[in-house]
């Protein structure tokens, strides 16, 4: 049975399916998320979220603590709280667990100006759990640090990942 995600940007959701032996979809889990301060896009540089069918290209961080740091999809060893945030307060913060998307629309989130794989958008956890359910990320999808940890680990890589603005 496979496993897909659908994120709606105007509702803020994530909703994990399965479907079952007749095709038919069952709705496993559904998640709270942010998408982009900006709304959608998919040019590079526009910090928006990109539409589209995508697929799970990478998962990173298995087993890592929640809140552990990420940057450049490497742990640096840090686990984020609110003194260290505040001692960054430029950082955008990547943390417990990364779900790296790759568009598969050639044209639309896939190749030139428009990769989302090249525009390093992902599914991750958040040092802004407070503002989830409200458009705030740079492009990727935020989610609470213990639902990201949770969702990876019931997804694998290839997953089918949908993004509407529904």
């Amino acid at each position: 049975m496979k496993k897909r995600i659908e994120i709606s940007i105007r509702l803020q959701q994530l909703y994990l399916f399965e479907d079952d032996d007749n095709g038919d979809p069952q709705l496993l889990r559904q998640y709270p998320v942010s998408t982009a301060a900006n709304g959608p896009g998919e040019q590079m540089g526009s910090y928006k979220t990109p539409r589209g069918r995508h697929v799970i290209s990478d998962k990173i961080g298995a087993m890592a603590p929640l809140f552990a740091v990420f940057s450049a999809r490497q742990p640096t060893g840090e686990i984020w709280n609110p003194q260290l945030g505040a001692a960054h307060p430029e950082r955008d913060w990547i943390l417990s667990r990364i779900l790296w998307l790759d568009g598969r629309e050639p044209g639309k989130n896939q190749g030139g100006e428009v990769d989302t794989h090249a525009r390093y958008i992902y599914i991750h956890g958040t040092s802004e759990e407070h503002l989830i359910g409200k458009p705030t990320s740079h492009g990727c999808v935020r989610m609470r640090n213990a639902d990201v940890a949770d969702l990876f680990e019931r997804v694998e890589e290839g997953a089918a990942v949908n993004i509407t603005e529904w």
